[in-house]
């Protein structure tokens, strides 16, 4: 379980501003689940999903989406596991392999996070934001995530990963622009 509250170049839950923000969030009860809930909502509400919003820049290190108050699934991922790690709660990332376009064929994977609370074990979250058709929230022991894989070719990924997958952050390095990262979509 150690490694789930390592900090990490991308997991940097370290940096002072990710450190004074993971304060900021902590329940003032000392629930887990409280923080963690406050957590899982400063991302999905006030950090703005890369691809709805057509904002950049590209982002991958948790301080970088914290700072820029924009990312991808994934970046945003790695802020929520570093403001929860932060927080002493541990915390991996999942992934979703899920169907880009029918037409297309393509596929590519989707970032959540889960974190290990007492009372329920691990609990997946999707921190990437709500908008029309799509509502993520914090109702353990019940996921509500944004996709549920139901296509040909979908499928949750089964691991609890401490780090990111070295194609996510080969794509997030890659790419400048949210246009060149989209066409550009890691997979498994």
């Amino acid at each position: 379980m150690e490694q789930y509250l390592q900090q990490s170049t991308t997991i940097d839950w370290g940096h002072p501003q990710i450190l004074a923000k993971a304060e900021a969030l902590r329940c003032l009860s000392g629930a887990r689940s409280g923080t963690a809930r406050n957590c899982f909502e400063f991302v999905r509400d006030e950090i703005l999903h890369s691809g709805d919003h057509q904002a950049g820049p590209v982002t991958c290190r948790a301080s970088e989406v914290l700072q820029a108050g924009t990312g991808f699934c994934f970046g945003k991922s790695h802020l929520l596991a570093a403001l929860l790690r932060a927080n002493g709660l541990h915390a991996g990332l999942c992934y979703q392999r899920l169907l880009i376009g029918e037409e297309s064929g393509r596929f590519c994977l989707h970032g959540l996070n889960a974190v290990f609370l007492p009372a329920y074990g691990w609990y997946r979250v999707d921190p990437r934001g709500n908008k029309t058709g799509i509502t993520c929230e914090f109702v353990p022991p019940q996921e509500r995530l944004a996709y549920m894989p139901s296509q040909t070719g979908e499928q949750d990924l089964p691991d609890i990963y401490a780090d990111p997958l070295p194609q996510v952050i080969e794509a997030l390095e890659a790419h400048d622009t949210v246009v060149d990262l989209e066409s550009c979509l890691p997979d498994v």
